[in-house]
């Protein structure tokens, strides 16, 4: 008779090394899937795990902070913060007290002929100066702004000529235009978005509160004479629907970062705007 050999003599392939065996029912699912043979579809993974990968991308996605205006592009943004900066006699949306005589109803006013030529004379200078820069296009996105139809260098040099025609001495530049003109220089070379801020401000507050003031004027001083400043050449609504394009197209590149910068320089464009102002009543 035969004498038994042992199991675990006889079967010595169960000890050979390279055999890989299912893992413990506690491994971690990507050791299960790195090493085991076994396909993913027939292990069950406890329940608590995938319950814990849910909770954390849950948790991890937080909504993003909504600016006013946003919705609606960059430009409805600077129009609100524009909008905050004006007095309640100079726009229904104004939250600005009072304070500067130029910032009261145009109704009170009292202008002169020779304020009014400096107030022409300071806004040609800056004018001259933004559509240098246009033109010049030291960063590619000024190029979106040449040849708008806002231009209106040309159209004060036609009035001047007009004044001039009629008798008046046309006065130097003074200092509220040749500050404001060499601060735009200096922060078109270095600070688009800034820039933007101060193109933005100025096109468009003379296309709506500009035309405003230049009609009460000429009723007390110029015998209600149109100057060319205030025509513009095509539709207006449709030239500055044109801009509002250009302007959300150009802000759409920019980092929030970049667009706050921009909507903070909204204060600075209304102080030097207002001291040219101001020299009507002077």
């Amino acid at each position: 008779m035969a004498s038994l050999t042992p199991i675990s003599q006889s079967h010595s392939f169960l000890k050979r090394p390279n055999l890989k065996t299912p893992p413990p029912p506690n491994f971690s699912s990507s050791f299960i899937i790195k090493d085991f043979p076994y396909s993913k579809a027939s292990l069950k993974l406890p329940r608590r795990v995938t319950r814990n990968v849910v909770v954390s991308s849950t948790t991890a996605e937080k909504p993003r902070k909504r600016y006013p205006g946003e919705a609606k592009g960059f430009v409805e943004e600077m129009r609100l913060v524009a909008m905050k900066l004006h007095t309640r006699d100079q726009a229904k949306e104004g939250e600005k007290e009072v304070k500067q005589p130029e910032e009261r109803t145009v109704k009170v006013w009292e202008p002169t002929v020779d304020g009014y030529l400096k107030f022409l004379v300071d806004s040609k200078l800056v004018y001259d100066t933004l559509e240098g820069i246009i033109d010049k296009a030291a960063f590619p996105s000024y190029a979106e702004f040449r040849n708008t139809g806002l231009e209106r260098s040309e159209k004060l040099a036609m009035d001047l000529q007009w004044f001039k025609e009629q008798g008046y001495a046309i006065p130097e530049p003074s200092s509220p235009g040749v500050t404001y003109s060499e601060y735009l220089k200096e922060l078109s070379d270095k600070d688009p978005q800034a820039f933007i801020c101060h193109f933005y401000n100025i096109y468009f507050a003379h296309s709506a509160g500009g035309r405003m003031i230049g009609k009460k004027v000429a009723e007390k001083i110029l015998d209600n004479k149109e100057l060319e400043f205030y025509k513009w050449d095509g539709d207006l609504s449709q030239l500055l629907q044109n801009v509002r394009d250009k302007l959300n197209k150009v802000a759409e590149s920019w980092t929030r970062e970049e667009k706050n910068h921009c909507l903070e320089e909204t204060e600075k464009s209304f102080n030097y705007s207002g001291e040219i102002l101001r020299l009507i009543l002077s």
